[in-house]
């Protein structure tokens, strides 16, 4: 079995030395996604809500390229830059697993890639 890196035009490319995601078996690891417009690759100008929307959109990108989706998701990571922006990041995330959510950790951290307010990466089962 071998490693297989996923890329895809629709979300963000990777800016720095690593991958959109990697698929080993029927598991992919995503990297964290951040609030970048993919045509652009600029910061979308936006709060908690705006980017937290944006980061979604660009994971379930990179998912998709794989071959999984949000009903494959087992696990994410959802680093916020303010706890106090928990429950209007929880609200966007909660869009996206209406039911069976997947296990998540989420934490403030001191400070995210291009100053975003917002990163989340997962771990699915492609199928």
């Amino acid at each position: 079995m071998s490693k297989k890196i996923i890329a895809t035009e629709q979300a963000p490319a990777a800016i720095g030395p690593y991958s959109q995601a990697n698929q080993f078996g029927q598991l992919v690891f995503t990297s964290g996604q951040i609030p970048l417009v993919p045509a652009t690759m600029e910061v979308l100008d936006g709060d908690v809500t705006a980017q937290a929307e944006l980061v979604m959109e660009n994971l379930m990108a990179v998912l998709k390229q794989a071959g999984a989706s949000a009903d494959t998701v087992i696990k994410t990571t959802c680093f916020l830059s303010d706890m106090n922006d928990f429950v209007a990041f929880n609200e966007v995330y909660g869009k996206y697993f209406p039911t069976d959510a997947p296990a998540r950790s989420c934490v403030e951290v001191a400070r995210l890639p291009k100053d975003v307010l917002v990163e989340v990466e997962a771990i699915a089962y492609c199928q």
